[in-house]
């Protein structure tokens, strides 16, 4: 992956008021050849991802919170595989979409009414909002860290990353493997999002993935729209979830809600 120098063998000199922590270099065949992020000894308290979004993007990284105590341990167990993803840009995010709908309407036969219609063409998107997407994505990190949300031991990272979309990527998280394993084919999705709906790529677990949304549909139509690509870039999110039909996924859980959960089996 196509990456800006990485400031983080110099993050001693740089000027950030970090608490304590260390850097992670540890990938799925061994340490990586530079730091793949820096992640705090401790955990997170809601003010601190703000805090560092102000400061670190000037010096080329970018905040995230990781959840380390899902049972399978810090980042130093995901097995990352930086070398093995593409650079973002090189993919188009609709064309990624299609093929991924493809693929999961061909296995869709076991989930009758799920899919009444091909997919859609891309949601459009609310480009004219008046909301900051760094101020919703602070809300909701702050959210998850005041144990309102099932984040078991939130912990504050920085990664290397151009934007927010690439920011697994950049790690080599392989959370998306049994779908996807190369997730820069999903930062391209996120990267789209991102210019669309204002999302913010603000925690990662193991499997898990969960952004701010700062211009979510408003109406059922573009949620429904929105749906289709939320099925296609991650399948399990209605496959093993409550909304078992795109309309109720869209409805429930994408109309004017400013975080989007995903996670895969």
């Amino acid at each position: 992956m196509a990456t800006l120098p990485n400031p983080l063998p110099r993050l001693a000199s740089l000027g950030l008021q970090l608490p304590p922590g260390a850097l992670v270099d540890a990938t799925d065949d061994g340490a990586w050849h530079e730091p793949l992020l820096w992640l705090a000894d401790g955990p997170a308290a809601p003010g601190d991802w703000a805090t560092l979004r102000r400061t670190a993007p000037a010096v080329g990284l970018l905040p995230v919170v990781l959840d380390v105590g899902a049972g399978h341990g810090g980042p130093e167990l995901w097995e990352l595989m930086p070398a093995e993803m593409s650079y973002p840009g090189d993919h188009d995010a609709e064309e990624v979409l299609e093929e991924f709908w493809d693929e999961c309407a061909e296995e869709d036969a076991d989930w009758p009414g799920l899919l009444d219609t091909e997919r859609t063409d891309a949601a459009t998107g609310l480009e004219d909002t008046a909301t900051d997407p760094e101020s919703v994505a602070s809300d909701v990190v702050d959210s998850l860290l005041d144990g309102r949300a099932p984040l078991k031991d939130p912990r504050l990272a920085l990664v290397p990353a151009r934007r927010s979309a690439d920011i697994p990527t950049a790690i080599g998280w392989l959370g998306p493997a049994n779908h996807e394993n190369d997730t820069g084919r999903l930062s391209a999705v996120l990267r789209s999002w991102e210019d669309r709906f204002g999302i913010r790529t603000v925690a990662l677990g193991f499997d898990t993935l969960l952004v701010s949304v700062a211009a979510p549909p408003t109406t059922l139509a573009e949620a429904e729209a929105l749906a289709a690509e939320h099925f296609a870039f991650c399948p399990d999110n209605i496959w093993q979830g409550s909304d078992t039909t795109l309309t109720a996924y869209a409805e429930h859980q994408l109309l004017n809600q400013p975080a989007w959960h995903f996670w895969w089996d």
